[in-house]
């Protein structure tokens, strides 16, 4: 279905409050949820506001994670700044504001709420910021931003990445090895199973975790010698 009709003055009066924004300019609006296969002019689609959102979300990010996290390493603050402004989350933030009801696309552009279009649902919220940005200025996108981010930014766990993946590269690094995993049980019903399962690294003290399936139980142990060891923090909460 072709989408190219410009906002109605009730769907912008329903984006600006997603926002937190009122525009002086309205048609940043229109562009900025203008997908290219629409065939409209260039300069009426969204993607030279894409490359500008992307920007200044980061710097917003990069500021909120380097006052939050005053005595995390450069690495690790590079680790949350990456996954903030993955087109991941960038997707879940348009879908938190329900995007999909907005966006303008071609009619060779469909399902904007499935998996495929992620990146779309992505692109159209930089293009957000920039217009946020080039309406309002600075603080009014760094508001914006921090409404849907903030949260997000100072989980203790958002620089984690998969336990398994962390472990064994530490290990590789460290001692030249490869974790071992066993698995030393299994019981309750089929319905609801607990598997147990120890990891081994040769030097070190092994670590068990129990879960309901064989790769989470792996999860679990890893991700307690990973913390045990001091290469991740227990999650706690920020002061």
């Amino acid at each position: 279905m072709n989408k190219a009709r410009p906002l109605s003055e009730e769907e912008k009066d329903e984006l600006e409050q997603a926002l937190g924004h009122t525009f002086a300019d309205k048609q940043w609006l229109d562009r900025a949820i203008t997908h290219s296969s629409t065939g409209l002019a260039k300069g009426s689609n969204y993607e030279r506001l894409e490359f500008l959102g992307d920007r200044v979300l980061g710097l917003c990010i990069a500021e909120l994670l380097f006052k939050t996290f005053r005595a995390a390493p450069e690495g690790e603050l590079s680790v949350r700044l990456n996954q903030l402004v993955s087109a991941e989350s960038c997707a879940e933030i348009a879908d938190e504001m329900e995007l999909h009801r907005f966006i303008r696309t071609g009619a060779d552009v469909k399902k904007i709420t499935g998996k495929r279009m992620m990146n779309v649902r992505a692109d159209v919220v930089e293009s957000l910021i920039a217009a946020v940005y080039l309406d309002g200025g600075l603080e009014a996108a760094r508001r914006f931003i921090l409404r849907y981010w903030e949260c997000r930014a100072t989980r203790a766990d958002a620089a984690r990445r998969d336990a398994k993946t962390e472990l064994q590269e530490w290990a590789h690094a460290k001692f030249g090895v490869t974790p071992a995993y066993k698995i030393d049980d299994r019981s309750g019903p089929d319905h609801d199973p607990r598997f147990t399962v120890t990891v081994e690294i040769k030097g070190v003290k092994p670590e068990t975790g129990i879960d309901r399936s064989k790769r989470a139980a792996e999860q679990v142990a890893a991700t307690k010698m990973l913390e045990r060891e001091g290469i991740w923090q227990k999650p706690q909460a920020e002061n």
